[in-house]
Protein backbone atom coordinates (compact mmCIF):
# COMPACT_ATOMS: atom_id res chain seq x y z
CA UNK A 1 0.00 0.00 0.00
CA UNK A 2 1.47 3.33 -1.10
CA UNK A 3 1.29 6.30 1.28
CA UNK A 4 1.58 9.68 -0.41
CA UNK A 5 3.19 12.79 1.01
CA UNK A 6 -0.20 14.47 1.27
CA UNK A 7 -1.45 11.64 3.51
CA UNK A 8 1.54 12.08 5.81
CA UNK A 9 0.99 15.85 6.00
CA UNK A 10 -2.71 15.35 6.73
CA UNK A 11 -1.89 12.93 9.55
CA UNK A 12 0.73 15.34 10.91
CA UNK A 13 -1.77 18.24 10.90
CA UNK A 14 -4.31 16.12 12.79
CA UNK A 15 -1.74 15.15 15.43
CA UNK A 16 -0.70 18.79 15.90
CA UNK A 17 -4.36 19.87 16.00
CA UNK A 18 -5.24 17.34 18.72
CA UNK A 19 -2.08 18.15 20.68
CA UNK A 20 -2.92 21.88 20.68
CA UNK A 21 -6.45 21.16 21.90
CA UNK A 22 -5.12 19.01 24.76
CA UNK A 23 -2.55 21.68 25.63
CA UNK A 24 -5.28 24.32 25.84
CA UNK A 25 -7.42 22.05 28.03
CA UNK A 26 -4.40 21.32 30.24
CA UNK A 27 -3.70 25.03 30.74
CA UNK A 28 -7.37 25.80 31.48
CA UNK A 29 -7.71 22.93 33.98
CA UNK A 30 -4.42 23.89 35.62
CA UNK A 31 -5.65 27.43 36.20
CA UNK A 32 -9.04 26.20 37.40
CA UNK A 33 -7.30 23.99 39.95
CA UNK A 34 -5.24 26.89 41.31
CA UNK A 35 -8.04 29.46 41.28
CA UNK A 36 -10.91 29.06 43.72
CA UNK A 37 -13.25 31.40 41.84
CA UNK A 38 -12.61 29.71 38.49
CA UNK A 39 -13.22 26.30 40.06
CA UNK A 40 -16.61 27.55 41.28
CA UNK A 41 -17.45 28.73 37.75
CA UNK A 42 -16.43 25.34 36.35
CA UNK A 43 -18.58 23.49 38.91
CA UNK A 44 -21.53 25.76 38.14
CA UNK A 45 -21.23 25.14 34.38
CA UNK A 46 -20.92 21.40 34.98
CA UNK A 47 -24.06 21.46 37.16
CA UNK A 48 -26.03 23.34 34.46
CA UNK A 49 -24.95 20.84 31.79
CA UNK A 50 -25.97 17.87 33.96
CA UNK A 51 -29.30 19.54 34.76
CA UNK A 52 -29.92 20.21 31.06
CA UNK A 53 -29.26 16.56 30.17
CA UNK A 54 -31.59 15.43 32.97
CA UNK A 55 -34.36 17.77 31.76
CA UNK A 56 -34.07 16.29 28.26
CA UNK A 57 -34.12 12.70 29.53
CA UNK A 58 -37.03 13.11 31.96
CA UNK A 59 -38.98 15.64 29.91
CA UNK A 60 -38.84 18.60 32.31
CA UNK A 61 -40.13 21.18 29.84
CA UNK A 62 -40.14 24.23 32.15
CA UNK A 63 -36.69 23.53 33.56
CA UNK A 64 -35.33 22.94 30.07
CA UNK A 65 -36.88 26.20 28.86
CA UNK A 66 -35.21 28.17 31.68
CA UNK A 67 -31.88 26.43 31.13
CA UNK A 68 -31.98 27.39 27.46
CA UNK A 69 -32.07 31.05 28.48
CA UNK A 70 -29.26 30.51 30.99
CA UNK A 71 -27.08 28.77 28.41
CA UNK A 72 -27.84 31.50 25.86
CA UNK A 73 -27.06 34.49 28.11
CA UNK A 74 -24.83 32.81 30.71
CA UNK A 75 -21.51 33.38 28.87
CA UNK A 76 -22.21 37.11 28.67
CA UNK A 77 -22.96 37.25 32.42
CA UNK A 78 -19.80 35.26 33.23
CA UNK A 79 -17.64 37.62 31.16
CA UNK A 80 -19.12 40.68 32.90
CA UNK A 81 -19.02 39.30 36.46
CA UNK A 82 -15.64 37.56 36.25
CA UNK A 83 -13.88 40.05 33.99
CA UNK A 84 -10.86 40.46 36.36
CA UNK A 85 -10.25 36.70 36.53
CA UNK A 86 -10.53 36.32 32.75
CA UNK A 87 -8.11 39.21 32.26
CA UNK A 88 -5.66 37.58 34.66
CA UNK A 89 -5.73 34.32 32.69
CA UNK A 90 -5.16 36.15 29.38
CA UNK A 91 -2.22 38.01 30.92
CA UNK A 92 -0.75 34.72 32.13
CA UNK A 93 -0.87 33.39 28.57
CA UNK A 94 1.49 36.16 27.54
CA UNK A 95 3.68 36.30 30.63
CA UNK A 96 3.81 32.98 32.34
CA UNK A 97 5.54 29.77 31.37
CA UNK A 98 3.18 26.92 30.62
CA UNK A 99 5.20 24.61 32.84
CA UNK A 100 7.29 25.12 35.95
CA UNK A 101 8.35 28.06 38.06
CA UNK A 102 10.10 31.16 36.81
CA UNK A 103 13.17 29.92 38.65
CA UNK A 104 13.86 26.62 40.35
CA UNK A 105 15.82 27.32 43.52
CA UNK A 106 18.78 25.19 44.51
CA UNK A 107 18.89 23.56 47.94
CA UNK A 108 21.20 26.31 49.27
CA UNK A 109 18.96 29.06 47.86
CA UNK A 110 15.86 27.51 49.44
CA UNK A 111 17.60 27.17 52.78
CA UNK A 112 18.76 30.80 52.61
CA UNK A 113 15.25 32.00 51.69
CA UNK A 114 13.61 30.08 54.55
CA UNK A 115 16.30 31.17 57.04
CA UNK A 116 15.99 34.88 56.22
CA UNK A 117 12.19 34.82 56.14
CA UNK A 118 11.89 32.97 59.45
CA UNK A 119 14.25 35.48 61.12
CA UNK A 120 12.19 38.38 59.77
CA UNK A 121 8.82 36.84 60.67
CA UNK A 122 10.01 35.96 64.17
CA UNK A 123 11.13 39.56 64.77
CA UNK A 124 7.96 41.04 63.26
CA UNK A 125 5.65 38.89 65.38
CA UNK A 126 7.54 39.62 68.60
CA UNK A 127 7.45 43.37 67.94
CA UNK A 128 3.86 43.16 66.62
CA UNK A 129 4.71 44.78 63.32
CA UNK A 130 2.10 44.06 60.64
CA UNK A 131 3.37 42.43 57.46
CA UNK A 132 2.20 40.72 54.27
CA UNK A 133 4.83 38.65 52.44
CA UNK A 134 3.95 36.84 49.21
CA UNK A 135 6.06 34.19 47.48
CA UNK A 136 5.29 33.74 43.79
CA UNK A 137 5.17 30.21 42.41
CA UNK A 138 3.81 28.88 39.10
CA UNK A 139 1.20 31.59 38.48
CA UNK A 140 2.71 34.95 37.59
CA UNK A 141 2.05 37.95 39.83
CA UNK A 142 3.29 40.38 37.19
CA UNK A 143 0.02 42.31 37.19
CA UNK A 144 0.53 43.25 40.87
CA UNK A 145 4.27 43.83 40.48
CA UNK A 146 3.70 46.37 37.71
CA UNK A 147 1.60 48.54 40.03
CA UNK A 148 3.95 48.30 43.05
CA UNK A 149 7.29 49.86 43.95
CA UNK A 150 10.08 47.90 42.24
CA UNK A 151 13.03 46.81 44.37
CA UNK A 152 14.76 43.78 42.77
CA UNK A 153 16.89 43.31 45.89
CA UNK A 154 18.54 40.27 47.44
CA UNK A 155 16.35 38.74 50.11
CA UNK A 156 17.41 39.47 53.68
CA UNK A 157 15.62 39.57 57.02
CA UNK A 158 16.90 43.09 57.70
CA UNK A 159 15.39 44.40 54.46
CA UNK A 160 12.02 42.74 55.14
CA UNK A 161 11.93 44.21 58.64
CA UNK A 162 12.87 47.66 57.32
CA UNK A 163 10.11 47.56 54.68
CA UNK A 164 7.38 46.82 57.23
CA UNK A 165 8.69 49.25 59.86
CA UNK A 166 5.87 51.65 60.68
CA UNK A 167 7.79 54.71 59.52
CA UNK A 168 8.35 53.23 56.05
CA UNK A 169 5.83 54.51 53.44
CA UNK A 170 5.67 51.00 51.91
CA UNK A 171 4.72 49.18 55.12
CA UNK A 172 0.98 49.11 54.35
CA UNK A 173 1.31 47.09 51.14
CA UNK A 174 2.60 43.60 50.45
CA UNK A 175 6.06 42.37 49.48
CA UNK A 176 6.39 39.98 46.52
CA UNK A 177 9.29 37.53 46.38
CA UNK A 178 10.30 35.90 43.09
CA UNK A 179 12.84 33.15 43.44
CA UNK A 180 15.27 34.36 46.09
CA UNK A 181 14.83 38.10 45.46
CA UNK A 182 12.42 40.76 46.70
CA UNK A 183 10.85 42.06 43.52
CA UNK A 184 8.61 44.81 44.88
CA UNK A 185 6.97 46.35 47.95
CA UNK A 186 3.74 48.21 48.54
CA UNK A 187 1.77 45.77 46.37
CA UNK A 188 -2.03 45.87 46.56
CA UNK A 189 -4.01 42.64 46.23
CA UNK A 190 -7.74 41.84 45.83
CA UNK A 191 -9.53 41.30 49.13
CA UNK A 192 -11.50 38.13 49.76
CA UNK A 193 -15.22 38.20 50.43
CA UNK A 194 -15.27 34.65 51.80
CA UNK A 195 -17.77 34.18 54.65
CA UNK A 196 -15.31 31.76 56.29
CA UNK A 197 -12.93 34.62 57.08
CA UNK A 198 -13.19 35.94 60.62
CA UNK A 199 -14.79 39.40 60.58
CA UNK A 200 -12.32 40.67 63.16
CA UNK A 201 -9.39 40.14 60.78
CA UNK A 202 -8.07 43.14 58.92
CA UNK A 203 -7.24 44.08 55.35
CA UNK A 204 -3.92 42.17 55.26
CA UNK A 205 -5.63 38.85 56.00
CA UNK A 206 -8.38 39.53 53.45
CA UNK A 207 -5.82 40.51 50.82
CA UNK A 208 -3.75 37.40 51.53
CA UNK A 209 -6.76 35.11 51.18
CA UNK A 210 -7.99 37.00 48.12
CA UNK A 211 -4.66 36.38 46.37
CA UNK A 212 -4.55 32.74 47.52
CA UNK A 213 -8.00 32.22 46.00
CA UNK A 214 -6.80 33.40 42.59
CA UNK A 215 -3.19 32.14 42.49
CA UNK A 216 -0.94 29.46 43.95
CA UNK A 217 1.17 32.01 45.84
CA UNK A 218 2.22 31.52 49.48
CA UNK A 219 0.85 34.50 51.44
CA UNK A 220 2.26 35.05 54.95
CA UNK A 221 0.54 37.54 57.28
CA UNK A 222 1.76 38.95 60.59
CA UNK A 223 -0.93 40.66 62.66
CA UNK A 224 0.12 44.00 64.15
CA UNK A 225 -2.55 43.69 66.87
CA UNK A 226 -1.75 40.21 68.18
CA UNK A 227 1.58 39.31 66.55
CA UNK A 228 0.07 36.04 65.34
CA UNK A 229 1.25 34.54 62.06
CA UNK A 230 -1.14 33.18 59.43
CA UNK A 231 -0.60 31.68 55.98
CA UNK A 232 -3.07 31.82 53.10
CA UNK A 233 -2.53 28.99 50.62
CA UNK A 234 -4.69 27.30 47.98
CA UNK A 235 -7.77 29.30 48.93
CA UNK A 236 -7.49 28.49 52.66
CA UNK A 237 -6.31 30.53 55.65
CA UNK A 238 -4.25 28.82 58.37
CA UNK A 239 -4.33 30.83 61.62
CA UNK A 240 -2.07 31.27 64.63
CA UNK A 241 0.92 29.29 63.38
CA UNK A 242 4.12 28.80 65.34
CA UNK A 243 7.50 29.65 63.85
CA UNK A 244 8.20 25.93 63.46
CA UNK A 245 4.89 25.52 61.60
CA UNK A 246 5.83 28.32 59.22
CA UNK A 247 9.32 26.90 58.69
CA UNK A 248 8.04 23.41 57.86
CA UNK A 249 5.35 24.75 55.52
CA UNK A 250 7.87 26.87 53.63
CA UNK A 251 10.31 23.99 53.29
CA UNK A 252 7.54 21.69 52.04
CA UNK A 253 5.87 24.14 49.65
CA UNK A 254 9.11 25.46 48.11
CA UNK A 255 10.42 22.04 47.19
CA UNK A 256 10.55 21.40 43.42
CA UNK A 257 7.72 19.23 42.13
CA UNK A 258 10.07 16.50 40.89
CA UNK A 259 11.48 16.15 44.42
CA UNK A 260 7.97 15.76 45.83
CA UNK A 261 7.09 13.13 43.21
CA UNK A 262 10.35 11.29 43.94
CA UNK A 263 9.69 11.28 47.69
CA UNK A 264 6.16 9.99 47.09
CA UNK A 265 7.57 7.13 45.02
CA UNK A 266 10.11 6.34 47.77
CA UNK A 267 7.34 6.31 50.39
CA UNK A 268 5.29 3.93 48.26
CA UNK A 269 8.32 1.64 47.92
CA UNK A 270 8.91 1.72 51.69
CA UNK A 271 5.26 0.86 52.34
CA UNK A 272 5.49 -1.97 49.83
CA UNK A 273 8.62 -3.37 51.49
CA UNK A 274 6.98 -3.17 54.93
CA UNK A 275 3.92 -5.03 53.62
CA UNK A 276 6.17 -7.79 52.31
Amino acid sequence: MFISLSDVLTLFRKIVDISLVWLIFYFILKNIKNNVKLSLIFKGLLFIIILKIASEVFGFITVGYLLDYIIQWGPVAVIIIFQPEIRTILEQLGRNQLLGRHKTLTVDEREHLVYEMINAIDYLRKERIGALIVIERDISLGNYIDKAKKLYADLSSDLLIAIFYEGNPLHDGGVIIQGDRITCAGAVFPTSSSPKLNRRLGTRHRAALGLAEETDAICIVVSEETGRVSIALKGEMLYNLTIDDVRMMLIDELRPKQDIDYDDEMNEEEIYEEDR
